[in-house]
């Protein structure tokens, strides 16, 4: 078999990669029956959804005529890392430096990913969902979440050196792409 179509290739790969991934990994939960779900019912058959989505996409992939524009250049693992960092660094953040200061840093740093990155517009996008978030989850579900920051002295050793750490390459990060602009 001839792949005709990358993108659609690819594509269904990855969906079915965490399609399965999902459907294994809830396994671990009591799954309940439909009248009664438990905690693992929603994510297996999510999981199984979505791996079946990326088989017919996978195999939509392989038929038909090859299309032109459909090649795959380089994989950029710099938005990759930008994304992933700023998410593992945001759950880092969120206990000891709390709301108001972990969701804009995450809005901020995650926008850099962006080949259209605007400090203004990420600025703008930070404030409206860091008021957003207060309002769902502090304000409307009740969830509780540290709003202020913790006394440095309180944070754990992980913490007390990855949180610096992480917001130092976070900031060049910024000046180099602010710099490049």
């Amino acid at each position: 078999m001839h792949i005709k179509n990358q993108q659609d290739f690819w594509a269904g790969i990855m969906f079915i990669v965490i399609g399965v991934g999902f459907a294994l990994f809830s396994e671990s939960y009591d799954m309940g029956t439909p009248a009664r779900m438990g905690p693992g019912y929603f994510p297996f058959w999510l999981g199984v959804a979505l791996a079946l989505l990326g088989a017919i996409v996978f195999m939509t992939s392989l038929r038909g005529e090859p299309k032109e524009d459909t090649d795959i250049g380089h994989f950029d693992w710099d938005i990759l890392f930008l994304i992933i960092g700023s998410i593992s660094v945001f759950a880092l953040m969120l206990d000891h430096l709390g709301l108001y200061i972990s969701v804009p840093l995450l809005i901020i740093f995650s926008s850099l990913a962006s080949h259209e990155f605007s400090i203004k517009i990420a600025i703008f996008n930070a404030i409206f969902l860091t008021l957003f978030t207060w309002l769902a989850f502090i304000k409307g579900l009740g969830l509780i979440f540290p709003l202020l920051p913790v006394p440095f002295g309180e944070w754990s050793l992980l913490a007390q050196i990855f949180v610096p750490l992480s917001l130092i390459i976070a900031v060049v990060t910024l000046a180099r792409r602010l710099k490049g602009k």
